[in-house]
């Protein structure tokens, strides 16, 4: 068995102009990105109610002035890979901001790439829900996640949709 690395891999592999120009296109919807100062990629669930208080995030950043927020559905473009998709929008943001609930669909890839990136780290904050009926609603992989995030002071608590504006006011 060979093993190659992603450079040999994507060295290997053509784009096509079709690809190129998808992802021309989907850079130009970020237009908004690089005319305000701060950009906020907001990650999470988009289950029925959850994608609500997803929405309420991105409202509640994007009234800051000169700030930019949005999910990864606001970026149209029908793209074979999401994890490509992420980390070219994630390379250009100013800050990746999750917002974690126990419901299934979470960002769970998307918080293996923030704490293994240490550029999408350095730039990353959680907003993670708490759940006065269990102790460890997320289990023992994200509990490690939410950890590292605690220790650099860029976790954030909430229980109820208030506590979720009152957090979401405090990040930078």
């Amino acid at each position: 068995m060979v093993l190659t690395s992603a450079k040999d891999q994507l060295d290997e592999d053509e784009i096509s102009l079709a690809d190129n120009e998808e992802i021309i296109h989907a850079l130009s919807e970020l237009t908004p990105v690089y005319e305000n100062d701060r950009s906020y990629f907001v990650l999470g669930n988009y289950d029925r109610e959850p994608i609500r208080r997803l929405n309420l995030v991105v409202d509640r950043l994007s009234r800051r002035q000169d700030a930019y927020a949005f999910r990864m559905v606001d970026i149209r473009g029908e793209w074979d890979n999401s994890i490509q998709k992420f980390c070219l929008i994630g390379d250009i943001v100013t800050y990746l901001v999750g917002v974690a609930e126990k419901e299934p669909s979470d960002f769970l890839v998307e918080q293996g790439l923030l704490v293994g990136t240490t550029e999408f780290f350095a730039k990353s904050h959680v907003l993670k829900q708490e759940y006065d009926d269990e102790e460890h609603p997320f289990g023992w992989m994200q509990d490690g996640v939410f950890d590292l995030f605690e220790q650099e002071g860029r976790l954030y608590r909430w229980q109820t949709e208030k506590d979720l504006v009152d957090v979401t006011d405090d990040l930078p």
